[in-house]
């Protein structure tokens, strides 16, 4: 199979490149759920703004926190409008500036503007840490936020004896129409998609604070059987505190995470011989011999209860508590039936008269 990720499902939870990251998978065959989980919101009223941008302009800042791409051009763009562009680059041209990730460095050079230092890990803590070994004490720092108040950060630079400006470009919101979110929390908690992914920690906040009630059975299965694939080691910290396990890639690129996933949802396939073929269990389908058999829900869960145990005989009422809720055992029939006829091989399911079903191992 040239299509990499065929037969499997994906739950994309960003906003801003949501069509992006969809086409990069759907290029390598997935199924792709699109289900924002925020979305980004320009200030409606730049009081706020043009406030820190003045701060600015009579405190030059020795140090420039440029923490995103976006927000560096969205603050130059309104400093424009205000014609504040030229003063503004004047003075940040003589701070000591620090990119955060390669986004905010290609905004701050793009500007005309040098940095002078980033954090491997691209991680706010790490800039910290840096900025009190270097010595922040009787000086003014630019903090340009990302989305949300980073009180923490401020106070450890405060603390630390900095006048900290926070420059607040635009915000998070939740997104306008909910309903794909909880429609994907759904598949998550029911183990219907392979993989979730996240390119900002404030969407996985988002996600695990949508589920609600659901939350234990969310983090549940991205503990097992769905794939929480982070962009980055700071997109992944809200689910590692919950102790999910997440695959995220060295650089903090949508491509490596793609490449990421490519890496891993294969290997977390099921691969067994069963009436003389060899089947391997994707998401929403089985390869066997081969060739791709998209199968729905029932179904599906039919063949990986019996997978879970190659021989074994499983009777309906076990297969019952596989399906969906209401099924009553006519539609494990019904399942059993649509499996052999959506595998197109009817010796791989094995009835045993009175007992129920199992697969018919090699």
């Amino acid at each position: 199979m040239r299509e990499e990720l065929a037969g499997f499902t994906i739950g994309v939870t960003a906003d801003r490149r949501r069509d992006e990251l969809a086409a990069l998978l759907e290029r390598r065959g997935a199924r792709v759920v699109l289900a924002p989980a925020l979305r980004i919101v320009p200030l409606s009223d730049d009081t706020e703004l043009r406030e820190a941008t003045r701060a600015c302009l009579e405190q030059p800042p020795d140090i420039l926190m440029a923490n995103t791409g976006i927000g560096m051009r969205g603050w130059l763009e309104a400093a424009e409008g205000w014609g504040l562009a030229e003063p503004l680059r004047s003075v940040l041209a003589s701070s000591y500036v620090v990119a955060r990730g390669p986004k905010a460095r290609g905004a701050i050079r793009a500007a005309g503007l040098h940095d002078q230092w980033s954090p491997a890990s691209e991680s706010c803590d790490e800039v910290v840490d840096h900025l009190r070994r270097r010595g922040v004490a009787g000086q003014v720092i630019a903090m340009q936020l990302h989305g949300e108040r980073q009180p923490e950060c401020t106070l450890a630079l405060e603390a630390a004896g900095a006048t900290v400006i926070e420059v607040p470009v635009y915000r998070w919101a939740p997104p306008t129409d909910p309903a794909p979110l909880h429609r994907l929390i759904d598949l998550i908690a029911g183990r219907l998609v392979d993989a979730v992914t996240f390119t900002s920690a404030p969407a996985a906040e988002a996600l695990l604070r949508a589920a609600g009630d659901r939350t234990d059975a969310v983090v549940s299965a991205f503990r097992g059987d769905v794939l929480a694939s982070c962009v980055g080691a700071v997109t992944a910290e809200p689910l590692l505190r919950r102790g999910v396990p997440v695959s995220a890639p060295g650089r903090a690129r949508l491509g490596a995470l793609v490449r990421t996933i490519v890496d891993e949802l294969p290997r977390r396939t099921v691969t067994f011989k069963a009436g003389g073929h060899l089947l391997t269990l994707r998401g929403h389908a089985a390869v066997i011999d081969g060739e791709l058999r998209p199968l729905a829900p029932a179904p599906m869960a039919v063949l990986r209860a019996l997978a879970q145990s190659p021989g074994r005989v499983l009777s309906r009422t076990a297969l019952l508590r596989t399906l969906p809720r209401g099924a009553d055992e006519h539609a494990v029939e019904m399942a059993v039936a649509r499996l052999r006829a959506g595998l197109r091989a009817p010796r791989v399911v094995q009835t045993i008269v009175k007992r129920g079903y199992r697969l018919q191992v090699d």
